[in-house]
């Protein structure tokens, strides 16, 4: 999801544009939007499938969406849901957090981070992040743990993945539980391994923009058999049987609290048509980057976020710029789609009974910019964004 920078009191108006300045709609339609769903062809006749077969919900094209993620992934199981969110507020029930326990999670991260923590009823503990690359690290989380802590939230920003090895067995000692928020990282590898494989509970992500896109939805990799039936039961509002066995009998039984959080069929027949083509986004979205990677170099006052390119599939580009909030303005004005990610959770007034000072969190939130980054977008697209974003930055 896109969040766009909130503008400064006072309104910025941009200077006097020539006519080469300007990019227009119809000359660059795709560096209008910060990020778009990139669709294949073949999404629509799988939907179409579905609405004739009747099945709706939850169904065997949900299952096999759940095979094929998992052979992906190179896992075991695969519990998908109806979002990232969701997949997040299981994972926490998953990991035993409760009233009272702290998570810890990074402020730099779309708000849904923080509130499935809250729906699971524990305590958000906000920590900073590395200004370089907008993840958090294992002396950042060190530094954070107490007796109270539950659970340790990372955010694979951008898709990077996060190396917690020095740290694990001291967390596990301490019976803390590492669940990756990796909404921005299916595809992305940490070593040979693919995000989700780590043996962590890792959370995915399938939104309309994201890496791979079932309209909406997400996934839970859960780390046991065991694990993988909790979370099936929490997703389905705590009901033990099947539909189809529910289908044929006259009772069903209810064992524990839930939520209805189940993938629609439709949505895993969008997952099915982008899975057996994702090797084309695997390959794009990083050319992409490293387009921009190569267009930037030199730019002065524009910092790249790294990502680590080698082992990631980027759902974004952020760069650091001066002036920010005069940079964005001036960007918009030109028609290019500029947007933030994120505006720090711990300054906001829904999460104000947990702010902390985050010095590094605040500062680059004064100067982050996530630049036009999606698989349709050329390469004089990326040439027509930076142009514009060193006009903006010079003025």
């Amino acid at each position: 999801m896109i969040v766009h920078a909130s503008r400064s009191a006072e309104p910025y108006t941009p200077t006097a544009q020539t006519e080469e300045d300007v990019v227009t709609s119809p000359s660059r339609p795709h560096v209008r939007r910060n990020a778009s769903p990139y669709l294949f062809g073949g999404e629509a006749a799988a939907v179409a499938q579905v609405l004739e077969s009747g099945q709706y919900g939850h169904s065997d094209v949900t299952e096999e969406f759940e095979r094929r993620v998992a052979d992906f992934l190179g896992v075991p199981e695969v519990v998908a849901v109806v979002s990232g969110t969701a997949a997040l507020h299981l994972a926490l029930l998953a990991a035993g957090a409760g009233p009272g326990d702290e998570v810890i999670v990074p402020s730099m991260t779309f708000c849904a981070t923080v509130q499935a923590i809250l729906a699971a009823g524990a305590i958000p503990v906000f920590v900073d992040v590395a200004p370089a690359t907008l993840c958090v690290t294992d002396q950042l989380v060190t530094d954070a743990v107490t007796e109270r802590t539950r659970a340790v939230l990372p955010v694979l920003f951008g898709g990077r993945a996060i190396d917690f090895s020095r740290i694990r067995t001291e967390l596990t000692a301490r019976g803390v539980v590492i669940v990756e928020d990796a909404a921005h990282a299916f595809g992305s590898r940490h070593g040979v391994r693919k995000v989700g494989a780590t043996g962590d509970l890792s959370c995915f992500s399938f939104g309309p923009i994201k890496n791979l896109t079932c309209g909406q939805g997400g996934a839970v990799i859960p780390r046991t058999p065991q694990e993988a039936e909790t979370i099936r039961l929490l997703r389905t509002l705590g009901i033990r049987q099947s539909q189809a066995d529910r289908i044929r009998s006259t009772n069903y039984s209810v064992d524990r609290i839930g939520q209805r959080y189940t993938m629609s069929a439709l949505n895993a027949a969008i997952g099915l048509a982008q899975l057996s083509r994702f090797e084309e986004i695997e390959a794009a979205r990083p050319q992409l980057w490293r387009t921009y990677r190569d267009a930037l170099a030199g730019t002065d006052g524009v910092a790249l976020v790294d990502l680590d390119i080698e082992h990631t599939v980027p759902f974004n580009c952020v760069v650091r710029v001066p002036n920010r909030e005069a940079v964005f303005a001036d960007m918009q004005a030109r028609g290019i789609g500029v947007g933030v990610h994120y505006p720090p959770n711990h300054l906001q007034q829904a999460f104000a009974a947990w702010h902390r000072p985050l010095p590094v969190t605040e500062q680059v939130a004064e100067e982050i910019m996530s630049l036009p980054f999606h698989p349709a977008m050329t390469e004089q697209d990326v040439s027509h964004v930076v142009d514009a974003l060193r006009k903006a930055v010079t003025r």
